[in-house]
């Protein structure tokens, strides 16, 4: 499952307003309810998963990278936000290094396979620093879009 599939422009912040790990998390999930990807009712149950997940280890995972991710049961399918911040942002990485682009996402309870598959193809694709490099220099929501939806291709 690819970045591309999971993410329209209206998902994708440009340039974050947040300059710590929670408050990323935070920003992220309220895009994705303004997008009706989540239910208001079910915010605060998703944040907490998120926030349990990160309290075992980071999922600042190193070269500027952060892929916070949680498995719910108030979700029918896969939803995932992406944010990008050209400061960094202060994620308890696992190289101490800022992380510049924030991969959220949250899968179904009962699909777990798709959570491992999801997270796997999300950290193989960042991992290029030519997508990184490219998703850096990006002037909007819809060109970091393209870039995913170039390299999926691919």
């Amino acid at each position: 499952m690819s970045l591309a599939s999971l993410l329209t422009a209206e998902q994708i912040i440009p340039e974050m307003k947040a300059t710590e790990r929670w408050a990323a998390i935070v920003e992220l999930i309220d895009l994705l309810v303004a997008q009706g990807k989540i239910k208001p009712p079910d915010r605060e149950s998703i944040l907490a998963s998120l926030k349990q997940r990160e309290e075992t280890m980071s999922t600042g995972i190193g070269f500027g990278i952060a892929i916070p991710h949680a498995s719910s049961d108030r979700i029918e399918e896969v939803v995932a936000s992406f944010g990008r911040s050209s400061a960094g942002i202060e994620f308890d990485a696992l190289d101490n290094a800022p992380v510049k682009f924030v991969v959220l996402f949250i899968v179904p309870k009962s699909q777990f396979q798709t959570h491992l598959r999801t997270l796997a193809s999300i950290a193989k694709f960042l991992n290029d620093r030519s997508v990184r490099e490219s998703l850096a220099s990006a002037k909007s929501a819809d060109e970091i879009l393209a870039i995913f939806q170039e390299r999926a291709q691919k």
